[in-house]
């Protein structure tokens, strides 16, 4: 079973890739949500190297950068090996 718990931002990398789907009124309205009620739904991280690299949940991770938040709640998920 994940375990959720707090990662720093500052660790994270988020692939190019997925960067490019970041909608910024999503990011907005997700953070003013947060400020109402809080981060409800983890995001999903998976081990990098020295670094954790961003699987779902852009649009909550940069509203919690946005808001000035340091750690993100989170659930570290393992990658498939091929």
């Amino acid at each position: 079973m994940l375990e959720k718990k707090k990662y720093p931002i500052a660790e994270i990398y988020v692939p190019t890739k997925r960067k490019k789907t970041l909608e910024p009124a999503k990011v907005e309205a997700l953070a003013e949500s947060i400020i109402d009620i809080g981060q409800t739904t983890p995001i999903r991280l998976r081990q990098g190297k020295g670094r954790y690299v961003l699987i779902e949940g852009l649009h909550r991770l940069e509203a919690l950068r946005a808001l000035g938040e340091e750690s993100v709640e989170a659930y570290l998920v393992h990658s498939r090996l091929h």
